[in-house]
């Protein structure tokens, strides 16, 4: 979908293509593009073929370079799915600067160019074509350090989980998240090296405001990267708790099978021996000797069974009383930070 903006009084507006004032700097949105938009783009703009199949690669990485007759700015940006196998990753947004317009290039729906058209962010300047790209940077950035807090929360929550009871479910999430986690790491550096790059550039003309800018916004990448690393450090070493946690399990299982076949092993021995032309001691006996002994057996096994049983039960009420504690624990934290929260607003 491509959509054509102008800025009034610093707020973006809509404008259709046949009424576009050519006295003002044009801003191309162009999200979830099909190949013909694509193709519209490229012959109407001049554009190369090479560079718009670069942007709408997903792991092309972060750059800036010259084309004929216009400037590609290549930048990493976050975005969530919730419906994805990996609902955090990051895609790459082109940025072509032409004369007096700009032209914004991505694959999918980006969350960062749809905050530019709804006016949410202030001090933007289409005028003014670096500090534009600069912004959009800043704000991947925001949009990074919020992804990555929420990933976190969502790892805790997950942990909590696990620890009452793992399953294939919860680990399968919890490797969703590590691959975030290395898809944004990766995406941080790559941004980092272009900022690097936009203050010796000679592309574009930075101003001092601009390169000022730029350093704020290098120090939110910087910032956003050692929290990702460190995200990515903690899981990582939560993954390796819990595969201890379920091997020790299976060694415990194990232990217990290995019992249950040393005990099964003295009766097989015993019926074996005696199944082998052998007289046994109680041939003589009357017929109904053989249902006695099959009442008995058939009564030890329904007791064990029973006992068993009765241990399992303990087990899962006993799960099921501490997910009740953890849950009540949940609700009488958040009643009390209610409760901190209203006396902070009556001391206010």
């Amino acid at each position: 979908m491509i959509t054509y903006w102008q800025q009034d009084d610093g707020q973006f507006f809509k404008t259709k293509k046949d009424e576009i004032n050519s006295k003002k700097p044009l801003w191309i949105d162009a999200r979830n593009v099909t190949r013909d938009e694509t193709n519209q783009l490229q012959e109407e703009y001049d554009l190369e073929q090479d560079h718009m199949l670069d942007i709408l690669d997903p792991d092309e990485l972060s750059r800036m370079e010259e084309g004929e007759g216009y400037i590609l700015t290549i930048v990493r940006v976050p975005v969530y799915d919730p419906a994805a196998e990996t609902p955090y990753f990051a895609v790459p947004v082109g940025i072509i600067i032409k004369g007096r317009t700009i032209i914004t290039i991505c694959w999918t729906d980006c969350e960062i160019l749809k905050d530019f058209g709804n006016n949410r962010i202030k001090n933007i300047k289409l005028t003014d074509f670096p500090s534009f790209i600069v912004q959009i940077m800043n704000r991947a950035n925001l949009n990074f350090l919020r992804y990555l807090k929420e990933i976190n929360r969502r790892s805790t929550s997950i942990q909590n989980e696990m620890r009452m009871e793992i399953e294939n479910q919860e680990i399968m999430l919890m490797l969703g998240l590590e691959k975030s986690l290395v898809y944004f790491s990766t995406s941080l550096k790559s941004n980092a090296l272009l900022l690097q790059k936009m203050k010796s550039t000679k592309l574009i003309k930075f101003d001092d405001e601009d390169i000022d800018f730029v350093e704020g916004v290098a120090i939110d990448n910087r910032q956003a990267i050692e929290m990702a690393d460190t995200y990515t450090d903690i899981l990582f070493g939560v993954m390796d708790a819990f595969s201890s946690v379920t091997s020790n399990n299976l060694n415990i299982v194990m232990k217990k099978l290995a019992i249950i076949n040393l005990v099964m092993m003295a009766p097989t021995f015993v019926t074996s021996f005696f199944g082998m032309n052998f007289k046994l001691p109680f041939e003589t006996m009357p017929g109904y000797w053989a249902v006695i002994m099959a009442t008995i057996l058939c009564i030890i096994s329904v007791f064990l069974s029973v006992w068993l049983l009765n241990i399992n039960k303990e087990k899962v009420e006993a799960r099921k009383r501490a997910r009740k504690l953890s849950r009540k624990q949940r609700q009488k934290i958040r009643h009390e930070t209610r409760k901190l929260k209203k006396q902070e607003k009556k001391l206010k």
